[in-house]
C-alpha cells in the first residue's frame, strides 16, 4: 500500500482509538480515578496513554511540544513510576491530573492527528525515537497498540469497579471531531 491509502486507515484508527480512550475517562468516576488500587492510579494510567500518543505523533524527541499544563519536574513526567532514582531530589510524579486536565490533553492530541499524519514520512525507516528501532510506519501501529493497551486496562477496571463498559469504536471516519 502507498502513503496516500495508509493515511486516512491511520487516521481513522488513531480517532478511534482516542475515542474509546475518551469514553474510559468520561465514565470513571471521581473516587476511581484518584484511587490508589491497584499501584497506578486511573490517572497515571489515562494521562500515560495520552502523553505517549502525543509524543509519537512528532517527527522525533527533539521536535516534541508538551502540553501547556505538563508537568516536567518529577522524575516519571509520562505519570508512570517506575523504581526512584536514588539520589534524584524530584518527586517520583506530578500531582494528579484530573479528569478536566486529561479531556483537554486529550483534545489537544486527537486535534493534531489529522495534520501530523499528512505531513509523517511513513517510509522513513527510522521512527525518530532512539529507543525504538523501526520504521516510522512501524512505530504508528505500535502507538495505536498502546493507546488500545491501556484503554484495555481502563476499561477493565470500569468494569470490575462499577460493571460499565466502555464502547467499542471500529473506524472514525470523521476527523477530527472525536
Amino acid at each position: 500500500m502507498n502513503n496516500e491509502t495508509l493515511r486516512p486507515i491511520l487516521k481513522s484508527q488513531y480517532h478511534a482509538s482516542l475515542a474509546m480512550l475518551k469514553d474510559a475517562i468520561e465514565q470513571c468516576p471521581d473516587d476511581l480515578w484518584f484511587s490508589k488500587e491497584p499501584a497506578n492510579a486511573y490517572w497515571q494510567v489515562a494521562y500515560h496513554a495520552i502523553f505517549f500518543a502525543h509524543l509519537y505523533l512528532f517527527p522525533n524527541q527533539d521536535a516534541f511540544q508538551p502540553w501547556a499544563e505538563h508537568v516536567r519536574n518529577v522524575q516519571n513526567e509520562d505519570g508512570l513510576a517506575g523504581p526512584p532514582e536514588e539520589g534524584n531530589p524530584l518527586p517520583l510524579l506530578p500531582e494528579p491530573y484530573t479528569k478536566a486536565q486529561a479531556l483537554a490533553y486529550w483534545r489537544i492530541c486527537d486535534d493534531m492527528v489529522d495534520s501530523a499524519l499528512d505531513v509523517m514520512n511513513l517510509d522513513d525507516p527510522q521512527c525518530g525515537f532512539f529507543w525504538y528501532k523501526f520504521s516510522k510506519f512501524e512505530h504508528q501501529l505500535v502507538n495505536l497498540r498502546h493507546i488500545q493497551h491501556h484503554t484495555a486496562q481502563l476499561a477493565d477496571r470500569l468494569r470490575a469497579d462499577r460493571n460499565v463498559g466502555v464502547r467499542w469504536v471500529g473506524a472514525k471516519t470523521v476527523t477530527g471531531n472525536s
